[in-house]
């Protein structure tokens, strides 16, 4: 089977580049892998190997910035604010952490696609200031405060980049407009430096100018996964945005375009399977691969790329014991671990700042799979015990002095669950670790089989470590609902990553870790409405002819990704 890397490397091989000295530019790190691992099927003799990054990678070296995440650009952003509007009329953190959220979208988008900042800000205020609902002449505090927010977009946007800039550190838009100004620099310095992008589609407007800029200089070859019968049909929205480089890029009027392929109109065999609940995909994915494997022997050429990445723990399960190489590529989303829902369950708990909770609160924490075992001494299981004894009393509301009355034999991990939460975010953050710890030391008389249960405990840990270096070093959460908003921030952008072999065996991977990578046998989860793609979805302040009016990409270009 020839794949689009190895052509791609074949194509180059064919015109005597010394591949050596090439700097491969790819989607993904995934893609650089492979791209590796086909180099010795196309050279005859001992090379250097050459440089293979992902975009990503190569915008961080074009800007010289550093990126950060998500939750330390809200911190960044909340000290901007509070700098910016005055004490009596700022939000909370909590509050501002909602809406936050959406603005940070709304800048990386507007970096990322070179939008003159100040013209798009003025336009939204002035949106805002048309549309305001007040009919008097003179305009209420309640409308004056609104448009005083609108007005100091552009501000807010100035003292935060420019804070950024100087800590030598950005987001993803912000790197991506910085490596755009230094680009002219780049290219001074590395004009013998040779570029091949591979297998790109969707490129933002910085993007864009950089490959083109690049082109203009002889300092590149681009090489396009696309097939004739997408370019060919106007309606198809896998090849929208293709069919524009093709037509606009000025490289093109000139050069050809490498390459458009037949592939797809090649005979294939396509099975379409309806089957209702996610389990149920899961557990026919396993029956297909154990059919695939009987007929094949191998599954080296397969891959399991799952629509609904929630879907990534039933499949394993699912998956045949006669399975032995297994790469995954994704990682497992630690929202969806148990632990997760012990300290949501925690802080609901908690955050009504009362010492009594109730019994139906107090039931969901006891009966956790992680906390239970922790209640059970000498053989005796106390939980079963407090359980009882709530139901047989008719208990509504208890307190930790209580608890320890009925079960004094578990008084330090009552006090860890129920005692000192609120007296402050600290010893809240320090309960959560010590909690963790008594997990550990009891899983660690069994570690066998609690390896992956000790894996999530450790992912957890550095979870809790970077909420407290957070706030020891900003100092902006003041209670348990600030600290829960901030904690579920965390935990939606973190994930578990497994390790395995990559190039052997069987590969179950998310659809964006798919891009460049061609297999024999595709299975492919989850292609229902909703999901693949996942449809109109608006995180964002500026309003969809606003949009359209500055080339910014709509739901519509979001599903043509997909």
């Amino acid at each position: 089977m020839t794949t689009f890397i190895f052509d791609v490397l074949k194509d180059l091989q064919n015109s005597n580049t010394n591949l050596s000295k090439l700097t491969f530019i790819l989607p993904s790190k995934r893609a650089g892998l492979f791209l590796k691992h086909q180099l010795h099927k196309v050279t005859n003799q001992t090379i250097f190997s050459p440089q293979i990054i992902s975009i990503e990678e190569f915008v961080e070296e074009l800007s010289q910035l550093k990126t950060i995440s998500n939750t330390e650009l809200l911190f960044e952003f909340y000290n901007t604010y509070t700098q910016l509007t005055p004490k009596e009329s700022a939000d909370s953190f909590e509050v501002f952490s909602k809406w936050a959220q959406i603005l940070l979208q709304d800048f990386n988008e507007i970096d990322r696609y070179l939008i003159p900042q100040k013209n798009i800000f003025d336009y939204l205020s002035d949106i805002q200031d048309l549309k305001h609902w007040s009919l008097e002449k003179e305009k209420t505090d309640f409308v004056k405060k609104h448009l005083s927010f609108w007005n100091k977009l552009h501000n807010y946007y100035t003292h935060f980049t420019k804070h950024l800039l100087n800590k030598k550190s950005g987001y993803q838009g912000l790197i991506y407009r910085e490596a755009v100004e230094n680009l002219k620099d780049y290219i001074q310095n590395n004009n013998k430096k040779q570029h091949v992008f591979l297998g790109f589609n969707a490129l933002n407007t910085a993007e864009e100018t950089i490959i083109q800029k690049l082109l203009q200089n002889n300092l590149a070859k681009t090489y396009w996964d696309i097939d004739n019968v997408f370019l060919n049909n106007p309606k198809h929205d896998a090849a929208l945005f293709i069919r524009q480089h093709k037509v606009t890029w000025n490289h093109f009027k000139t050069q050809p375009f490498n390459w458009i392929t037949n592939n797809y109109s090649e005979d294939k065999n396509i099975s379409v399977y309806g089957i209702p609940k996610n389990i149920g995909q899961a557990k026919y994915i396993g029956s297909l691969l154990n059919t695939i494997k009987k007929e094949k022997q191998s599954l080296e050429n397969t891959a399991v790329i799952l629509g609904d990445e929630n879907l990534l723990i039933p499949t394993l399960n699912s998956i045949p014991q006669n399975i032995e190489a297994l790469n995954i590529t994704m990682g497992f989303p630690l929202k969806s671990i148990p632990l997760a829902t012990l300290f949501e369950a925690l802080f609901n708990t908690h955050k009504t700042g009362s010492n009594s909770f109730y019994y139906k609160d107090v039931i969901s924490i006891l009966s956790h799979q992680f906390i239970r075992p922790l209640f059970t001494f000498k053989g005796t299981d106390y939980t079963s015990k407090l359980i009882e004894t709530i139901d047989d009393n008719n208990l509504v509301y208890l307190t930790a002095v209580r608890l320890k009355q009925i079960s004094n034999a578990s008084n330090t991990i009552i006090d860890l669950l129920f005692s000192n939460w609120n007296t402050s975010v600290d010893d809240a953050l320090k309960n959560c670790s010590k909690l963790i710890l008594a997990i550990k030391n009891y899983l660690d008389n069994n570690k066998a089989s609690n390896l992956l249960s000790l894996e999530y405990l450790f992912r957890f840990n550095e979870l809790f470590n970077e909420l407290d270096r957070l706030n020891s070093e900003y100092n902006y959460i003041k209670d348990i609902s600030a600290l829960q908003s901030v904690y579920a921030e965390l935990l939606s952008s973190e994930t578990l990553d497994f390790q395995g072999e990559p190039l052997q065996g069987l590969q179950v991977m998310g659809m964006l870790e798919s891009r460049v990578l061609d297999f024999e046998t595709l299975i492919i989860s989850s292609v229902n409405e909703g999901v693949l793609p996942s449809g109109k979805t608006n995180n964002s302040f500026i309003p969809f002819d606003v949009k359209l009016e500055n080339k910014l990409p709509t739901y519509k270009e979001k599903d043509a990704v997909y």
